[in-house]
């Protein structure tokens, strides 16, 4: 299926375009650099960061906050997959999203068009459209804006097996993976694959944006009944990974690693958490601040 390149959206009496992610784009290209991509998992609180400030960096969801309290020099990307955490977390864009490069689903952009327009007016030319390849449209979360979507792009809301996509050569698919496919991609430009972590689809836009090293913080999955580092107690959102962990979450990101490797682009997990779940990504010393 022919991913749009642009799309458009109705904001008051303003038609805004928002151009899809395009890894040909001269603007895109990391030139090898080493990338951190952070997490929200509790083992975050815990990171010196004064060693990391200075490094290309992409945050995800609420990690974006970290901004308030570190001064990231090479913010590289921001990347929000599922429009439940705008629900879940409105004032966090408010107070920590200044145009940032954002790297969102059509359902995160037609959510912001609803809760935050001032938001997709200031800073669009700096956001990109991301592709879940078996589902365009992402996570249903507004029903007004979804049926809105539906009539003029039908085709986006079809949702498709990842085993479709075993012969093409912009993704890597193991369709024998029980008890469903799992995969990734090579370049996002054609769609990102899901695997029930916001983290995995940053990791693809990484490797697709030409990364030289991928490091993750924050990949905790073992204490998931605990708040994110930005949330407490009364305000944390339903996590659903201690579900999928093993049957999706980690052979997925075990799948990635071994392939990113063998195109020569190391994957590394600092968490201290999760450091004994993955065969496929590279354990690294966790360092406390």
């Amino acid at each position: 299926m022919e991913l749009p390149p642009a799309l458009t959206f109705d904001i008051g009496n303003q038609t805004i375009s928002i151009q899809a992610f395009d890894a040909q784009e001269a603007q895109q290209n990391l030139h090898q650099q080493s990338v951190n991509i952070i997490a929200s998992g509790p083992s975050i609180a815990n990171i010196k960061f004064i060693d990391l400030v200075d490094a290309a960096t992409i945050f995800v969801n609420g990690s974006i906050s970290l901004t308030a309290q570190h001064n990231f020099t090479n913010i590289v990307g921001y990347v929000i997959s599922d429009a439940r955490f705008i629900r879940h977390q409105p004032d966090i864009l408010n107070k920590h999203y200044r145009g940032q490069p954002l790297y969102a689903t059509l359902a995160v952009l037609e959510t912001l068009a609803v809760t935050h327009p001032s938001i997709i007016i200031n800073y669009h030319s700096a956001m990109r459209i991301i592709y879940p390849v078996d589902r365009p449209w992402g996570v249903k979360t507004n029903k007004f804006w979804f049926s809105r979507l539906l009539s003029k792009h039908y085709s986006l809301s079809k949702k498709t097996s990842l085993s479709t996509l075993v012969n093409q050569r912009n993704f890597v698919i193991d369709a024998h993976h029980q008890p469903a496919p799992i995969g990734l991609s090579l370049d996002i430009t054609h769609g990102f694959v899901e695997a029930g972590t916001v983290a995995y689809v940053a990791a693809q836009l990484a490797f697709s944006r030409g990364a030289g090293e991928i490091h993750l913080y924050g990949i905790d999955l073992l204490n998931t009944d605990q708040p994110r580092f930005y949330e407490d107690k009364s305000n944390s959102a339903p996590c659903k990974l201690d579900k999928a962990i093993s049957e999706r979450i980690v052979p997925s990101f075990d799948l990635l690693g071994h392939t990113y490797k063998k195109q020569g682009i190391t994957v590394y997990n600092h968490s201290p958490i999760s450091k004994d779940l993955f065969r496929g990504l590279e354990s690294q010393p966790f360092v406390k601040g």
